[in-house]
């Protein structure tokens, strides 16, 4: 279900920065070097059961809740048109602190906005013949930070709500 395609992009950015987590569910190029992710928002379960891997972590887990999607968590499309490149990096080894690095100036939360920043810095040095200026997109998710190098911001929208608890 597709709904509030007219939604601005300053309250789909609000929207999306508002989650808690996010989980990626998918990355596409709809064509040549544009670029489409679909997220979906996760929130700590509190009815939910955590099942240890290992029976030695039963205690220490006993009283966790798992980070899930369930009914009523939003589904965000992100679409950017044209893009200079993008990374994808496993969420434990990627920089994702919540103050970023110290030298790296961003807004946003959970799509950050870079104004400086190493992915920016290492561009600069090893690409060339960009027409337009690029803007630095980091999206934080559970599992995957994404960085996005691109000419415009993406397009947003909110694309469907979870109708059931989806299990990670």
């Amino acid at each position: 279900m597709r709904y509030a395609p007219s939604m601005n992009q300053d309250a789909a950015i609000e929207k999306l920065n508002s989650a808690r987590y996010l989980y990626l569910r998918e990355l596409s190029e709809p064509r040549d070097n544009s670029l489409r992710l679909v997220v979906e928002e996760a929130v700590v379960n509190h009815s939910g059961i955590v099942r240890p891997a290992l029976p030695e972590l039963a205690d220490l887990m006993r009283d966790a809740s798992p980070i899930e999607s369930i009914e009523g968590c939003k589904t965000f499309e992100l679409h950017w048109k044209r893009y200079a490149s993008y990374l994808v990096t496993e969420e434990l080894v990627g920089s994702n602190a919540i103050g970023g690095c110290e030298d790296e100036i961003f807004s946003g939360t959970i799509l950050r906005v870079y104004r400086k920043s190493h992915f920016l810095e290492f561009l600069e040095r090893d690409t060339g013949g960009h027409l337009e200026p690029i803007q630095h997109y980091k999206l934080i998710c559970l599992n995957h930070l994404i960085d996005v190098a691109a000419y415009a911001p993406p397009e947003i929208q909110v694309i469907g709500e979870s109708a059931q608890l989806r299990i990670q």
